[in-house]
């Protein structure tokens, strides 16, 4: 993975000449956990994102050919992969195993695979399934698939900034 890819996606410009990102299609968008990976997707014009589902960690091999799977079928033309920060923008634990999974997945697809920043999704998750009346339990099978929403809302709304003007 160029190192431009490991590093997160946060206001940067031009994103689509960066990672040859077509210019419509599906995006993929994961929240990898330990034991738990949460997946959405976009429609192919990119205006609506919506929770796919979320799948149990057994193996990596297993985890691969779920993702695998999931880009087929929705023919996504890109995977985005939460990137879970400190805080204070540092690195953590699951910041590496994100990175992990993302150059794994980049070696295996034949599609761009960014990492996006998700310091507060999860948090941001769980306060829009409560703020729908969603119980604690549905919550809990909920939260993963309902953070990858908000990891490639973030990300769109990145996209679609426009870039800052050249300075000469």
């Amino acid at each position: 993975m160029s190192d431009l890819q490991q590093k997160q996606i946060t206001n940067t410009p031009k994103i689509t000449e960066q990672f040859r990102l077509e210019k419509e299609g599906r995006i993929l968008a994961i929240d990898p956990g330990t034991k738990r990976v949460g997946v959405a997707v976009c429609d192919p014009l990119r205006i609506t994102v919506r929770p796919v589902e979320t799948i149990q960690r057994t193996s990596w091999k297993n985890l691969q050919a779920r993702i695998a799977a999931l880009v087929r079928d929705f023919d996504a033309v890109a995977v985005v992969v939460g990137l879970p920060l400190e805080s204070n923008g540092e690195e953590s634990e699951m910041s590496l195993e994100a990175r992990s999974i993302a150059r794994k997945l980049e070696l295996s697809l034949s599609i761009p695979v960014i990492l996006q920043d998700e310091r507060v999704s999860s948090y941001e998750a769980k306060r829009r399934l409560w703020q729908r009346g969603t119980s604690l339990a549905d919550t809990r099978k909920q939260v993963d698939a309902e953070a990858a929403v908000v990891i490639l809302e973030d990300f769109l709304a990145e996209l679609n900034r426009p870039s800052p003007p050249v300075k000469e």
